[in-house]
């Protein structure tokens, strides 16, 4: 066992040889920053002030080499191998909300395309789940297995809550959603979790989704449309949205009439695998490629990016290349939980 000191906390923890450091934080109670768990989103960064750490599994692909000599490391990766201390990057706090555990039960499901179903969840009359923007929830599930999953609606349109859920690989719960549950199953949920939680500000913001990372960022986004505040209303706002095809834009017509009815709201579509003939109200290519072909420079905006470990790890490089500050770039990354 190995004493872990976490600066600016100023907190110190046990960290087994065989356990990552940010599992230990967790579950000593300190909400470190973090988002994939895999070592792809870099949301767990962290500068190594002493001591002797490794991966078991090699270097994240989430750090890049130059990060590596520089004294940075992954807390979600990172075992110790001597007595440690790192410090954390700082981060906006979320506002305090309560998280719970509530039973719920399936209210609606609706395809929103071959492998993305809208889930509506109907909570008890007495109960609210009070959330940020952009946060998730975990459902539980049997021996203390749960599944997250971002929360699509609003906090003030949150009755019934949507979800976004894409069939997983061997995904042992969403095969039971798509082939089993039924509109009235019982399921339970806890929640707010995650730090990828909207706060206002007066820059311009790029919101940039791959597939069903659409899901927090239409909560994002119904705020700011539909329920903001002063600032908010005022701010321009550009979401591009990537997919293979276009059935993966699979509420593309509802953000069409968003930006229709909504001046300072622009919206791009991008499409990694259509053809020209098929694309031809969406762009073609990577939707991170597309954000930088827009705007080149970007040290005067703000991002927020949610999707698979691959666009998380393409816009970080990319965007930071082209001036975005660190402390103004987001994300929340989509990565398959174990079977």
């Amino acid at each position: 066992m190995f004493s872990v000191r976490i600066e600016p906390h100023g907190r110190e923890i046990s960290v087994r040889a065989d356990q990552n450091v940010l599992d230990a934080a967790l579950a000593a109670g300190i909400n470190l920053p973090h988002s994939c768990k895999s070592g792809h989103c870099s949301s767990c960064r962290a500068t190594l002030r002493r001591g002797e750490f490794h991966y078991p599994r090699g270097q994240p692909a989430g750090l890049t080499s130059a990060e590596a000599a520089a004294g940075r490391l992954l807390l979600c990766q990172a075992q110790p191998r001597s007595d440690l201390v790192v410090e954390v990057r700082a981060i906006a706090r979320v506002p305090d909300v309560e998280i719970k555990t509530l039973p719920c039960r399936i209210e609606r499901m609706t395809a929103l395309a071959p492998d993305v179903l809208q889930v509506l969840l109907r909570l008890p009359a007495v109960e609210a789940l009070e959330f940020r923007p952009g946060q998730y929830l975990d459902v539980l599930l049997e021996d203390e297995r749960r599944r997250s999953f971002s929360i699509a609606s609003p906090p003030h349109d949150s009755r019934p809550l949507e979800l976004h859920v894409r069939r997983a690989p061997g995904g042992q719960f969403t095969a039971r959603l798509f082939d089993e549950l039924k509109p009235g199953s019982l399921l339970r949920i806890e929640g707010p979790v995650g730090q990828f939680a909207y706060q206002s500000a007066a820059m311009p913001l790029l919101l940039v989704a791959g597939g069903t990372g659409f899901a927090p960022i239409k909560s994002i986004l119904r705020h700011l449309l539909e329920a903001g505040d002063a600032v908010d209303r005022e701010r321009p706002v550009h979401l591009f949205w990537g997919g293979r095809n276009a059935i993966d834009l699979y509420e593309d017509e509802l953000v069409r009439r968003w930006a229709v009815a909504h001046p300072r709201f622009q919206y791009t579509g991008v499409l990694s695998e259509a053809s020209a003939l098929s694309a031809s109200h969406h762009r073609l290519g990577w939707v991170h490629e597309a954000v930088l072909r827009e705007y080149g420079e970007l040290p005067r905006c703000e991002a927020w990016v949610a999707g698979p470990p691959a666009l998380i790890e393409a816009a970080r490089a990319g965007f930071m290349a082209a001036g975005l500050p660190e402390d103004r770039l987001r994300f929340d990354s989509f990565d398959y939980a174990p079977a």
